[in-house]
């Protein structure tokens, strides 16, 4: 199964490259954040018409989150579903092939006295308790997603530059699930800020950790997974995965050439 992961900043605006992109990898799933739409205003016409199914957790102007999947995704669920009173788009779950897929947008953080900061590490702490309570340790469950924390200072590019800044704090480092910082599914050159993470599935073939001289100094936009024996994990016939960036995923934020997966 190959699956791969987007902050797509804007569903709309680029809709033309999202298709030809899905016509080209032709991905089994692909998780997207910042939809920045409602789910009457998502595209769904057209990504029907490309062979795909979707899920859309969505919001106007702001957030969203979606799951494609040229499989019909079951079993869906949006938000984090814990009784709190939060109108963020940033979290949509579903069953794909066998497979749990969550595809999520945490919040930035914007700067250390922030409301929004605080919110922030509420969040991720909303997302721990999701996760210990809705997935099995041993489950395979793939988490893809713009995570907006740098986990380690080897996921950055000029560490002193970002020291005491928000997505490098201690607090949001400490507050990142367990689950995620241990995983450790980072492939070369791609940060773990905005990454896909598979939990449950041995063998996962990486390179060691390159350095931040090997980090680029651009925003990595996808990473993509495949994923084989139909992401059994250790309860059933193991399966295997393996990450690695996709074609054209560096590239700033506008629409330019070099932006997509």
């Amino acid at each position: 199964m190959k699956i791969a992961t987007w902050n797509v900043n804007s569903v709309r605006a680029r809709q033309e490259r999202l298709l030809e992109w899905l016509k080209s990898a032709q991905p089994d799933v692909l998780c997207l954040q910042e939809l920045k739409c409602t789910e009457d205003d998502f595209p769904m016409e057209a990504v029907r018409d490309a062979g795909y199914h979707a899920a859309v957790h969505g919001q106007k102007t702001y957030n969203g989150v979606a799951i494609l999947a040229k499989e019909e995704p079951r079993d869906v669920v949006k938000g984090l579903s814990d009784g709190v009173d939060d109108t963020h788009a940033r979290l949509i779950a579903a069953t794909v092939g066998g497979l749990r897929v969550v595809s999520a947008y945490a919040p930035n953080g914007q700067s250390l006295d922030s409301p929004q900061y605080e919110y922030k590490l509420e969040w991720y702490g909303r997302l721990r308790r999701y996760l210990d309570t809705r997935h099995n340790p041993d489950e395979a469950l793939v988490l893809g997603g713009d995570w907006n924390i740098a986990p380690a200072d080897i996921d950055i590019y000029d560490p002193k530059e970002w020291e005491g800044q928000t997505l490098c704090t201690v607090r949001e480092r400490d507050a990142l699930p367990v689950r995620l910082r241990a995983v450790g599914c980072v492939p070369e050159a791609v940060p773990r800020h905005a990454a896909l993470l598979v939990v449950g599935l041995p063998d996962v073939g990486l390179p060691e950790e390159p350095g931040p001289a090997h980090r680029p100094p651009v925003r990595v936009r996808a990473v993509g997974a495949a994923v084989d024996g139909g992401g059994h994990g250790p309860g059933g016939s193991q399966g295997q995965a393996a990450l690695g960036p996709c074609a054209g995923v560096a590239g700033a934020s506008g629409l330019t050439e070099g932006n997509g997966p």
